[in-house]
């Protein structure tokens, strides 16, 4: 069986709110490496991208919005995610906020580029995360990778590895939305990429929503990376985020869309961002981060 690489990118300098920075630790301590070897996977532990420490920096990067150490931190990773691919593994990238997307995306999708393959994204979030510096109400940067990735944004993060996009629009597809800034709502509309609000889920019920899901990111692509951020959960569920939102998806509903994933044997690689220990409740929430894990490496009840 294909081996599965840790690799930890524990930033959170992209977003306000600390305490994302300790998800990959927490993930590990909720036994992530020994559930998965369980299924039968072989497993590589490749340690953390190193981070500077907040608190000992200068005030400019906080006025700065600490692009420069973000886009030197999703660099390297990028680099650890690429050589991954290379090694025939599949790269799982526990974070950290969700800009570190930006760099784990930027490897897998330079892995593809060079053997004429497009990569399809499937990514699970309560907020777009497409905003630019232009029309972003904060300038946090975690709200941003999505765009960034489609090449909207700052120079430093949309040429990481190379200058061209690392995706395109029609293979982008987002699941969970509930939360979206008002100039966020019409890039996302202009750009043409797919998304599945809570609503849709609600209507159409998630089988229908990650067929569809499916047949988009995997539609003409080589593999499909998924981007789970926990905070598409319900907070019922899934209390330990740093940006709650009530109304997410639930967890018998994430099940669904992760089991059916891995069906498709498509699966290139995988984003497990924004748990944050400091707001979770009795550590459910990375317990149940590695329970959604397990069912996207294949785990069954029967």
């Amino acid at each position: 069986m294909t081996s599965i690489e840790i690799i930890g990118a524990p930033l959170d300098f992209g977003a306000n709110i600390r305490g994302a920075s300790l998800g990959p630790s927490a993930l590990r301590l909720a036994h992530l490496y020994s559930a998965l070897q369980a299924l039968g996977w072989d497993m590589v532990e490749r340690g953390d991208i190193p981070v500077p420490i907040k608190e000992t920096l200068a005030q400019e990067q906080q006025e700065k919005k600490y692009l420069p150490i973000i886009a030197e931190v999703c660099s390297q990773l990028a680099v650890k995610t690429y050589q991954s691919k290379q090694a025939g593994a599949i790269p799982l990238v526990l974070g950290g906020d969700h800009s570190v997307a930006i760099g784990s995306i930027s490897g897998i999708s330079h892995y593809y580029h060079e053997k004429g393959q497009a990569l399809g994204v499937i990514w699970f979030d309560a907020h777009a995360d497409m905003n630019t510096p232009a029309i972003s109400p904060t300038g946090n940067i975690h709200g941003m990778p999505a765009a960034a990735l489609l090449g909207y944004g700052y120079r430093e993060l949309t040429h990481i590895y190379s200058p061209r996009p690392k995706l395109q629009a029609q293979h982008l597809v987002f699941i969970g939305l509930r939360d979206l800034d008002a100039a966020e709502k019409a890039f996302c509309r202009e750009t043409g990429v797919t998304c599945f609000t809570m609503r849709d889920i609600e209507r159409r019920g998630m089988e229908a929503v990650i067929e569809d899901a499916i047949a988009i990111a995997g539609g003409g692509t080589a593999g499909i990376h998924v981007s789970l951020d926990l905070d598409c959960m319900d907070p019922v569920e899934m209390p330990g985020v740093s940006t709650r939102c009530n109304g997410g998806i639930r967890a018998r509903e994430a099940h669904i869309a992760l089991a059916r994933i891995f069906a498709t044997k498509k699966l290139s690689s995988f984003d497990l961002v924004e748990l944050n220990p400091f707001q979770d409740v009795n550590q459910q929430s990375g317990r149940l981060a590695v329970e959604l894990a397990q069912t996207l490496f294949g785990y069954q009840i029967l």
